[in-house]
C-alpha cells in the first residue's frame, strides 16, 4: 500500500505516481509493503529531523526503513517548503523536483545511502534513470 499524508501543507494530486513508485520497486527486485508518503512544512521535518535523527537542520526529505527483507515499508517525510526553495534554486518545476525528492526517499528505502561521494553519485544516477521512467 502506499499512502500520502498532508500536514499543514495543501492537498497535491498524487494518485498518478504510484504507479511509477511501484515500479521502481520491482525494477529493484523489491516488492512494496507499506510506504507512506508525509507531506508537510519545514517546521513539522526540523521536528523529526531533531527528534529522531539528531540533525538541527532544514532538509527536505527523511526516510524511516521500516523493511523487512524484500519487503518494503516505511515512511518519508518530505517539506513542501524546501521542495519550493529547492526547486527555484535548481530552475526546475516544482513537480520535477518532487519527484526528485519522492525517488530519493524511496531510495533510502531501497537501501541506497548518500553519506560518501561514491554513494551520493550512486544515487544521484538512479534518480535520474527512474526520473526518466515517468
Amino acid at each position: 500500500m502506499i499512502d500520502f499524508q498532508f500536514i499543514k501543507v495543501e492537498k497535491i494530486d498524487l494518485n498518478s505516481t504510484r504507479n511509477w513508485i511501484k515500479k521502481i520497486i520491482l525494477s529493484e527486485k523489491k516488492f512494496l509493503g507499506d510506504i507512506i508518503f508525509v507531506f508537510c512544512n519545514d517546521q513539522f521535518l526540523l521536528k523529526k529531523n531533531i527528534k529522531y535523527l539528531n540533525h538541527d537542520t532544514l532538509t527536505d526529505v527523511i526516510s524511516f526503513d521500516y523493511s523487512n527483507g524484500s519487503e518494503i515499508n516505511g515512511d518519508i517525510i518530505i517539506s513542501i517548503e524546501r521542495v519550493k526553495e529547492n526547486a527555484k534554486l535548481y530552475n526546475q518545476t516544482f513537480s520535477a523536483e518532487l519527484n526528485r525528492v519522492m525517488a530519493h526517499g524511496l531510495l533510502h528505502l531501497l537501501g541506497y545511502n548518500d553519506k560518501s561521494k561514491e554513494e551520493a553519485k550512486i544515487m544521484k544516477s538512479k534518480e535520474n534513470y527512474y526520473l526518466s521512467k515517468l
